[in-house]
């Protein structure tokens, strides 16, 4: 059998961040009965959604007299979904009469935080949330745990503007710190002695900074799409880079005169050139690394049950439970380039950990969880996938998130869903400057609406 707590019983649970699965997954938790306390350090719900102008002087070295940046958004951000596929389940983003700020179909990102703050006063979060409090320790607890004992969790926590420090036990933990607040830096030869500026797009706010400058990026995902066009409308030159291209690719940007596609950096120099594989030299002012973030849980100690190895976290069954705490640890939000959006995703992530934590849905056993996560490691060596990749879902988003909805006893993703999102992403791939404004799916649009109708 899998490791239990209780049986059919409500818990004391600690879940870690107040963003978009954290929110969910305290309202799924009390929904089915467990206590809840949400640990936030910032002082409101959000998490990456909450935009600051605030960046470090030195973009990446650590200075601990100046608070960390917790959000990734820059000004200009736009969501590249439409609003009614982003939403949760049974608390849909749609346009509210008084209420919406941005009633375009791919609003900037204050919406998407007006939308976070509408669900947790609506669903009552707030009142479980320990604003601008940090955990700084969550272990085993020692005097619970053993042979024939209930593991539990002691939780150690900062409250800032009141100096006081917790020390608590908890039944159980949900990790939703998120994953877009610790950079990963792509590896460049000869970047220490290069003079220029390197930073990540976690730092990147607005343009008006890198006026005149020549500016490489390396990246080829969303971000490094919506800042090169940003950055090139005040910047002299801006060249994307990218190991996704071919050596030899040397391309103008469709429809812009000062953006170039490259093949990846092959070497800096102190002269402050960059060099490109397919051989081209420019003279750069900021090199930016648009190259995603790592998962970070320095709070978290398991002596190495659950581990970081090039970026996967595990071992972890279904992203979700680490067979050798489960069902008393958790984590949610894992899973990466998911679509349609990952607040559905975290939605049905969520429901599984509250029912498994009470009783009502069971797990594996210990043993057969390991054996599912090995034949899964087995599998993406086979197809020659990266570890790094371990939690990319890519194509195989809507069966795993239609099997979470199966353990939920949930239906699966709308077929609406589905199409709406992978239209968008056809068009993306066609009309890269005008398919957040322009767009054929408007019969989609209504049949969401019609769904939509029991809530609004």
């Amino acid at each position: 059998m899998a490791p239990s707590l209780s049986p059919i019983t409500s818990h004391r649970v600690a879940v870690i961040g107040a963003g978009a699965g954290g929110l969910v997954a305290a309202r799924e938790l009390q929904r089915e009965g467990h206590s809840v306390v949400v640990f936030e350090r910032q002082n409101q719900v959000g998490g990456t959604w909450i935009y600051t102008d605030h960046v470090e002087p030195d973009t990446l070295s650590v200075d601990p007299t100046r608070p960390v940046v917790h959000s990734s958004v820059y000004d200009s951000l736009r969501t590249n979904l439409p609003r009614e596929c982003m939403g949760y389940r049974d608390f849909p983003f749609v346009i509210r009469p008084g209420v919406s700020r941005d009633p375009r179909r791919f609003p900037r990102h204050g919406e998407v935080l007006a939308y976070l703050q509408e669900f947790a006063k609506e669903f009552g979060i707030e009142e479980m949330i320990r604003f601008e409090t940090e955990v700084v320790r969550v272990a085993p607890a020692e005097e619970t745990g053993g042979a024939g004992g209930t593991l539990k969790w002691r939780i150690e926590s900062t409250e800032k503007e009141k100096n006081i420090r917790y020390d608590e036990i908890y039944d159980a933990v949900v990790v939703c710190n998120g994953h877009y607040t610790e950079p990963c830096l792509a590896e460049v030869p000869g970047m220490s002695s290069w003079p220029g500026k390197e930073m990540h797009s976690h730092h990147y706010r607005t343009p008006e900074p890198f006026k005149d400058q020549v500016v490489a990026l390396i990246g080829n995902s969303a971000s490094s799409d919506d800042i090169s066009r940003d950055i090139a409308t005040v910047a002299k030159e801006v060249h994307v880079a990218s190991r996704s291209n071919a050596a030899d690719t040397f391309t103008k940007l469709s429809g812009y005169t000062n953006i170039w596609m490259h093949s990846m950096i092959e070497h800096v120099h102190e002269d402050g050139s960059v060099v490109f594989q397919n051989k081209r030299t420019i003279l750069a002012d900021v090199i930016m690394h648009c190259t995603g973030y790592k998962y970070h849980f320095p709070f978290l100690e398991t002596s190495g049950s659950v581990t970081i190895d090039d970026n996967r976290v595990g071992p972890l069954y279904k992203h979700v439970f680490p067979p050798a705490f489960a069902p008393s640890l958790s984590f949610i939000g894992i899973p990466w380039k998911v679509v349609p959006s990952p607040f559905p995703m975290l939605e049905l992530q969520s429901k599984w950990i509250a029912g498994v934590l009470l009783g009502r849905i069971t797990l594996p056993s210990k043993e057969e969880m390991l054996m599912d996560i090995t034949t899964f490691y087995a599998l993406l060596e086979a197809q020659g996938t990266p570890k790094r990749y371990t939690h990319y879902l890519g194509i195989t988003q809507f069966e795993y998130c239609d099997w979470l909805a199966s353990k939920c006893g949930c239906s699966g993703t709308e077929e609406w869903r589905k199409e709406m999102c992978l239209k968008t992403f056809k068009r993306k791939i066609e009309h890269p400057e005008k398919y957040r404004d322009e767009w054929e799916d408007h019969h989609l649009v209504s049949q969401a609406y019609l769904d939509f109708s029991f809530y609004v």
